[in-house]
């Protein structure tokens, strides 16, 4: 039974100049013809034409496009109308088009399923172009153009094909030993239990990357951390240049974890203002601060945040949290010149900041944006992106272990490379497909 033919709006919603619809299945062009009373479109040419309901009544005045199958974005017959971006255009065309037999409207990332379905990209692929459309920042985007365009299936497409090879080779031994004695060759296993534990290492290397693949889709975590009253929410507020943090001089008056984004020199960061570090009897704030410690705990970079009214006295508790992954700040150097002053013997240096004036913002921000890129700077080596790539590679990597130290029991080193190459497959979709599909393109848009 041919799939249906689908349409939706392709570009974003509102007002704009042109909106793009695509229709796509096996009468997108009876449709097309029917929309515009035009035939004799030629292929990925552009045609104006005007668009009529079936009452005949002018819709708008558009650029009509046709790709034949399998020269397409899904491989089905496509079609698309760019017309006027008016809500009402829209609006009247997308209606004009559900009247149509046989048309009804896409589901979230049904355009790219159909695109997968049909060969024209792998899952990675797939996952990686929607990476690219909600891209926020450079970074974002250079690591979802690199996946979009099959950095990732490379990779993955070619240790399982030296894992399908290695596997042909074994079984080969259990089919033919008694034939061949090559097949069955002491030093013939031995390579291949060294090929398998290279391959291992490859694959433990590919998995030792800290997340930052999927940090950089999900922004660096920054915890702004600190006592009571230590300009938390003040630099918070200076740093994303808005008022994102209520700031009072009441102690405890962030109970919460109040959380931005921004953009950081092409990196997402996402800036975590916590609640003041003391002892307290109080439930609602207890709960805040332990909230705080495990936002600091699980972030990629901590700002702790000493009072500079007090300076050079300092909490033990905030001390506590100064590390390798901290940057410490003495806040309010409007109160003292301001100036790079030293925390106690063996801490790294601080920096001294006003919210107020400014003073010392520049220095921090040049000073977390090198600790950013220093982490999370985009090679030129594909990295992970998302949790589901994470958890089959860990399999083929366990997988991979214990194949490499079977060469005695040829059946179960094959059965685990055939599982560690179906691992593989899962990643880009050439294995067990139907029961990804549905996890990958949940979170797709409409018309895309």
């Amino acid at each position: 039974m041919p799939a249906a033919t689908i349409f939706a709006l392709a570009s974003g919603a509102g007002r704009a100049g042109v909106a793009v619809i695509r229709i796509s299945g096996p009468w997108a062009l009876r449709v097309l013809e029917s929309l515009s009373r035009q035939s004799d479109f030629r292929p990925r040419h552009a045609k104006r034409v005007d668009l009529v309901n079936a009452e005949g009544e002018r819709l708008d005045s558009a650029l009509a496009l046709w790709f034949p199958a399998p020269h397409s974005f899904t491989g089905e017959d496509v079609a698309e109308l760019h017309v006027h971006g008016g809500r009402a255009v829209v609006a009247d065309v997308l209606a004009a088009l559900g009247r149509c037999d046989g048309m009804r409207v896409a589901g979230a990332g049904e355009f790219t399923r159909r695109a997968v379905l049909n060969g024209k990209m792998d899952l990675t692929q797939a996952e990686g172009l929607a990476d690219l459309v909600a891209a926020e920042t450079a970074a974002q985007r250079r690591q979802a153009l690199r996946q979009a365009e099959g950095g990732l299936r490379d990779l993955y497409e070619g240790w399982r094909t030296r894992l399908v090879r290695l596997q042909a080779h074994v079984e080969a031994g259990i089919d033919f030993g008694d034939e061949d004695a090559g097949a069955s060759d002491p030093v013939r296993h031995a390579a291949i239990a060294t090929e398998l534990a290279h391959l291992g290492s490859e694959i433990g290397g590919h998995l030792a990357d800290a997340g930052r693949g999927e940090r950089l889709r999900d922004g660096v975590r920054v915890a702004v951390v600190g006592a009571v009253n230590a300009g938390k929410s003040s630099l918070l507020n200076a740093l994303v240049r808005r008022e994102a943090a209520i700031v009072s001089p009441h102690a405890g008056t962030t109970r919460d974890v109040i959380e931005v984004a921004v953009d950081l020199d092409g990196y997402p960061v996402v800036f975590a203002d916590t609640a003041g570090l003391r002892e307290t009897a109080a439930e609602v704030e207890a709960e805040g601060i332990r909230r705080a410690r495990a936002w600091a705990a699980a972030a990629d970079l901590k700002l702790v945040i000493f009072d500079g009214a007090l300076w050079p006295e300092v909490d033990a508790a905030s001390l506590a949290l100064v590390d390798g992954n901290a940057l410490v700040v003495i806040s309010k150097a409007d109160l003292h010149p301001p100036r790079a002053v030293r925390m106690p013997e063996g801490r790294p240096p601080a920096l001294a900041v006003s919210a107020v004036t400014g003073a010392g913002l520049a220095c921090l921000l040049d000073a977390l944006r090198r600790e950013v890129a220093a982490r999370f700077a985009d090679g030129e080596a594909p990295v992970l992106t998302r949790a589901r790539h994470r958890q089959a590679l860990e399999e083929c990597a366990a997988r991979l272990a214990r194949a490499a130290s079977e060469a005695d029991a040829l059946e179960l080193q094959a059965e685990d490379i055939r599982a560690a190459a179906d691992a593989l497959g899962r990643i880009t979709g050439r294995v067990d497909i139907e029961q990804v599909l549905d996890v990958v393109f949940r979170d797709f848009c409409i018309g895309k």
